[in-house]
């Protein structure tokens, strides 16, 4: 039971931060820019047009992290969370590893925990467990599509930044 309950635990956590960090760019919740903020930023970064960026990923991150949090949907909240953190850290991995940086650091523990979840499951203390919904001998197959969708999903993303050339 110390298992489970430290997989709850972690759950809660991992996919409430990561709601969080949507409802600050699609809300203004929590201290964040909200919407046109976020927008701006992304279009500094090379996301254009940003208020598109900035609505996808905002709703990625709140799905994401309500799903792992309540223990719901098998793998699909971890591909959602896999899919923006690849987008996270093609943008951090130019400013090195520590988060103090802007590094990759934050992003790629996301991406872990978010693929832990999806290949482990959610635990006893899930509504997945709850509702009969977890599928212990059919659990790969689903893990692999959501992971592999969600990172092919965040390289297509990052692929269409447009990162402007330094100049003189």
């Amino acid at each position: 039971m110390v298992s489970s309950l430290g997989l709850f635990v972690a759950r809660a956590i991992v996919g409430l931060s990561l709601a969080s960090h949507g409802a600050q760019k699609q809300l203004g919740w929590f201290g964040g820019p909200g919407p046109q903020g976020a927008a701006q930023f992304f279009e500094s970064i090379g996301f254009a047009p940003g208020d598109q960026h900035v609505s996808r990923a905002s709703i990625s991150e709140m799905t994401a992290g309500t799903l792992m949090a309540l223990g719901l949907g098998g793998p699909i909240g971890p591909g959602l969370a896999l899919s923006v953190m690849t987008v996270a850290m093609s943008v951090s991995a130019e400013k090195g590893f520590y988060g103090q940086n802007g590094g990759l650091e934050f992003p790629m523990l996301y991406a872990l925990a978010a693929m832990t979840f999806g290949a482990t499951g959610y635990g006893p203390l899930s509504l997945d467990h709850a509702l009969g919904l977890e599928k212990p001998l059919g659990r790969a197959p689903l893990f692999w599509l959501a992971i592999t969708a969600g990172v092919a999903a965040g390289l297509v993303t990052a692929s269409n930044r447009r990162v402007q050339a330094e100049g003189p």
